[in-house]
């Protein structure tokens, strides 16, 4: 009792601290200088050529700030951005200067990569909350993207770059600059009736001569995309009301495929589709009917020596808008998410094998209520799989949220999972579960404090008393410090099928200190800094016993080039509660449980400057592994073929060396790709997979024809085998076609 006496002791301080903290004044961010949009009733022709009256007499507005190299100069080459609306919609005019006209494409696929290609983004924040934004990106040869911004912007996961709206542009490129049109109908926006502000922050990747700059000035310790830092787009006149049309989205998915294991083929055609309807300025109504949620673009395959199940991304259309009032409740690290709509369409079988299952129907109604209140609904009926025992399940999740202050907000959620009907294979206690708590999310209004603090409990028909999760963490970022302080609590018996949540019957403890360094003469290197990680873990339900801690020590050196070295060095413990082969060999002899393990390794990575055409990086660790060694090295190797594709192989060497009985592993995974866009329609994607530790050889390739906004005929084919013996697993080509209409 001694340990959990003074977890107690240190806990009241900082407990105390974090209460403080929520409620404190905090200092606001520097007045922004506002853009004008001009109205106009003259026609635009979208050539990217800024001929049109309307751009000689619209507010010019440029002075970006860099970004990088540094955070504290005017841009070396200056963008100009100007902006005009009519009764439809909104026109951005832009000019970006150059050392020349040899700009850096990747891909004339739509959805580029931001920090790969050169390219003008400007983000719309349109109920002014410093929240969400819509952002709309371009590059020299008018090819485009779009994506969502949750949660301030502030973490890499808070953007979404699955989300698809109609809206145009075009480029022109010309010798010392480039300039573009975008023309984004309000009907592809949400915002108030009678708007007459709204935030904006434009900013610029130039690839070409390794420069990032934005309008609005943004420290180069936060993320570039936050939304803490932003100008006032002010309208000349108010804006109408939002009319964002009624959207179909019919499909037809012809499908042959057989699984070689049990010998089964399965040829078939299916229908269906989505709606998408506006309710007022703010809300979205997303119905779905016979969904085809499989994915044309797989997924990788990776490597996983942990304990635990990975994570993975969602990119399924139906759940993407406003996917954060659903899916951002929880641990700010994935220690515990009480929903994940990846566990859709997904169940158990009677051998606990993961397999698809398929959804009835579904819907969705999410967006702003009003300036201040978000609400989110979700339901989603599945069907039943009797041969492979599973149920048919309704499946729910309500969420409420309401802004704090200038950027915080606090959210109520309820999420169920429930079964009708009984059947032969039905279980008492797997009736139900559901999940219900709050989430207060802090953010200062210029991004130097950030949070999360949550308290989450879930209900099952054989509930115990407790099955609470838990959450304090706080990030402080200024001044070219960064420190975060994370307290997490999940409860042994506290389930959440609808969730991500890798073990229970944790505390966590979580402390980070990071410091940046600028040295005087920047001209090869632009920053270095220092990082140390301290996590423990201990069980709640044994005395708060230590069963994991990690201590990593970074040092970062970044280059003016943007090439960028890490190394790190960590100290582990793990108390293995169970048994546990971390090659996960069938049949092998695991490590015991009940046992301490501690151990060293370090590991280094290397990435080069990206506007080259040859790029690779590399990675190697090195050290002890539980009561053995590991060794890793990988790393990836890409050559781009501008501006028709990119040519790219990766490459992954585990070698784990543990004692006799236990087993040793020599685990590889090597990933050649093959990315070629004939032209901004026609994409061809190719992808071999071979991982030894998964036992498989996949190849996938992809032919996507764009044939009108947003609709694609996709001809996919899969083929996977057996590494040992080369022999077959399962093959399928199918023939999908989705249109997109707005009525």
């Amino acid at each position: 009792m001694g340990r959990l006496q003074n977890l107690r002791l240190i806990q009241k301080p900082i407990l105390l601290g974090l209460v403080t903290l929520i409620f404190q004044n905090i200092t606001a961010q520097e007045v922004s200088k506002g853009l004008h949009a001009k109205y106009t009733t003259q026609a635009i022709e979208l050539d990217g050529e800024l001929s049109e009256p309307i751009w000689k007499t619209a507010q010019k507005t440029t002075d970006f700030w860099q970004y990088f190299p540094s955070d504290s100069i005017a841009a070396k080459y200056q963008t100009t951005v100007q902006i005009a609306y009519d009764d439809t919609a909104l026109y951005v005019g832009i000019k970006a200067e150059a050392i020349n006209n040899d700009f850096v494409i990747t891909s004339l696929r739509r959805d580029f990569s931001g920090i790969r290609n050169d390219n003008v983004t400007i983000l719309l924040d349109t109920f002014n909350d410093g929240t969400n934004a819509f952002g709309f990106g371009i590059t020299p040869y008018g090819v485009r993207r779009e994506f969502l911004v949750y949660s301030g912007g502030a973490a890499r996961e808070n953007y979404n770059f699955a989300w698809d709206v109609k809206w145009q542009g075009e480029s022109k490129i010309h010798d010392t600059y480039y300039t573009a049109e975008m023309m984004i109908p309000f009907t592809s926006l949400k915002f108030e009736e009678g708007a007459t502000k709204w935030r904006v922050r434009p900013y610029r990747f130039n690839i070409q001569s390794n420069e990032t700059s934005t309008l609005a000035r943004v420290p180069q310790t936060q993320l570039l995309g936050t939304l803490a830092f932003a100008d006032n787009l002010i309208f000349e006149k108010p804006l109408g009301k939002s009319r964002t049309p009624l959207t179909l989205i019919p499909y037809a998915n012809g499908l042959a495929q057989k699984d070689f294991v049990k010998n089964v083929r399965d040829n078939s055609i299916t229908v269906g589709g989505d709606a998408k309807i506006a309710i007022g300025d703010g809300l979205n109504l997303d119905l779905t009917f016979n969904p085809d949620f499989s994915n044309v673009e797989v997924d990788e395959i990776f490597t996983n020596l942990t304990r635990f199940e990975i994570r993975l991304p969602e990119r399924r259309q139906f759940f993407i808008d406003n996917s954060d009032l659903f899916g951002s409740f929880g641990n700010f690290f994935r220690e515990a998410r009480p929903f994940f709509s990846r566990r859709i369409g997904l169940a158990l079988d009677a051998n606990d094998n993961l397999i698809q299952n398929d959804i009835i129907a579904g819907a969705r109604l999410s967006g702003k209520l009003n300036e201040d209140w978000r609400l989110g609904i979700l339901n989603i009926q599945t069907a039943a799989d009797e041969a492979n025992e599973i149920a048919s399940n309704n499946n729910t999740m309500i969420a409420l949220q309401k802004k704090i202050g200038k950027r915080s907000n606090i959210s109520a959620f309820m999420v169920n999972r429930e079964r009708f009907k009984e059947y032969d294979f039905s279980e008492v206690n797997d009736k139900y579960n559901r999940v219900f708590g709050v989430d207060y999310n802090l953010a200062s209004e210029d991004n130097t404090w950030s949070g999360r603090y949550y308290l989450h409990k879930s209900v099952n028909p054989d509930d115990k008393e407790g099955n609470f999760s838990a959450e304090a963490i706080t990030t402080y970022n200024k001044n070219n410090w960064v420190f975060i302080n994370d307290w997490v609590y999940v409860d042994n018996d506290f389930t959440a099928d609808l969730g991500f949540v890798p073990r229970t019957d944790i505390f966590k403890m979580g402390n980070f200190a990071q410091r940046f360094f600028f040295p005087k003469n920047r001209e090869i290197v632009n920053r270095n800094n220092v990082q140390l990680l301290f996590i423990n873990y201990f069980r709640t339900k044994v005395d708060f016993k230590l069963t994991d801690y990690s201590l990593r020590a970074t040092w970062e050196t970044e280059f003016t080039s943007n090439a960028k070295i890490t190394a790190n060095v960590f100290n582990q413990y793990i108390f293995l509660t169970n048994d546990f082969d971390p090659t996960r060999t069938d049949g092998g002899t695991p490590l015991p449980g009940n046992k301490r393990y501690s151990f060293n390794y370090a590991n280094i990575e290397f990435t080069t400057n990206n506007t080259k055409l040859f790029t690779y990086a590399l990675n190697t660790t090195l050290g002890q592994f539980f009561n053995g060694n590991r060794y890793s090295v990988g790393g990836t190797i890409s050559y781009r073929l501008q501006p028709r594709g990119q040519l790219s192989i990766n490459v992954n060497y585990d070698g784990i060396k543990l004692p006799e009985p236990y087993e040793s592993a020599n685990y590889w995974l090597i990933t050649p790709r093959m990315d070629v866009t004939f032209n901004k329609s026609l994409f061809l994607t190719a992808l071999i997979q071979y991982s030894n530790q998964r036992q498989n050889f996949g190849i996938n390739a992809r032919l996507q024809w764009r044939f009108a906004p947003l609709s694609d005929l996709f001809l996919v084919y899969n083929d996977n085998y057996y590494t040992t013996g080369f022999s077959p697993r399962f093959r399928s080509i199918n023939l999908k076609m989705t249109y997109w209409l707005n009525l």
